[in-house]
């Protein structure tokens, strides 16, 4: 098959970019999208000219790297599928194909495709995680855990962090990235110790980033590879509230 792609050129931040076409021919329909990009910059590099940068890692669907939007849409047409799991066959012969990076003011261009996350970790640092004494690991039967709480502590860490909630809210809100982390620990009893001082935490730093204010349109569950719930943020709010009660008490 063949396809015309309009991709976007951004040297550094501070630079301006541009939608720069491209023509590859002879495709084949089941070679996934970061394939066709590989295929694309195997012929910039001969031709001498600068490959496309864009994020990768496992090509699995677990890291979350591979974020951009694909004809206006996170990760492509395809529901709970990130772009390293995006084949071409899923588009038509001769269709151009619009590619860009993720836009929010918190996920600056570093060049092409590639995007500044690092305020995800930020988030994740200043309260998504348990503190526990080091040594030998506790027992797993240790604190019971119910079949159901585990069962929705899985469905809200299954959060990739790709980015894709961010970039499809027209507030560029990390709502739904960061009431997962919360909500996964505030349901297991090891995370509950904390729960007040993570939510408060969290919730400042992701207001620090400069994220937009949720606003409940559900774009972000729509195009979520993981098909992560808004219930989380719902969760969240309660959580901040519930801390925020017992903070003036």
């Amino acid at each position: 098959m063949d396809l015309h792609l309009k991709i976007w050129r951004q040297k550094d931040k501070k630079s301006e970019g541009k939608l720069v076409g491209y023509d590859l021919k002879g495709l084949n329909p089941h070679m996934s999208f970061l394939e066709m990009l590989d295929t694309l910059n195997e012929k910039l590099i001969t031709q001498g000219d600068e490959p496309v940068e864009f994020d990768h890692d496992c090509r699995e669907g677990i890291c979350g790297q591979c974020g951009m939007m694909i004809n206006g849409i996170a990760h492509g047409p395809l529901k709970n599928t990130t772009t390293c799991q995006l084949h071409l066959r899923s588009f038509k012969d001769g269709e151009t194909i619009l590619i860009e990076p993720f836009r929010a003011d918190a996920f600056p261009v570093k060049k092409d495709l590639k995007v500044d996350r690092s305020a995800f970790d930020r988030i994740i640092s200043s309260g998504g995680f348990v503190s526990v004494n080091t040594g030998q690991a506790p027992d797993a039967t240790a604190i019971p855990v119910t079949h159901q709480t585990a069962e929705e502590a899985f469905d809200s860490a299954a959060c990739i962090g790709c980015g894709a909630c961010v970039a499809t809210c027209k507030n560029g809100s990390a709502a739904l990235f960061t009431s997962a982390k919360i909500t996964h620990m505030a349901l297991l009893p090891q995370g509950k110790e904390e729960r007040s001082k993570r939510v408060l935490d969290m919730v400042s730093q992701m207001d620090a980033e400069l994220f937009g204010h949720c606003s409940n349109t559900e774009a972000c569950e729509v195009e979520c590879p993981q098909g992560i719930s808004v219930l989380n943020i719902a969760r969240m709010n309660f959580e901040y509230n519930r801390a925020l009660f017992f903070q003036k008490k």
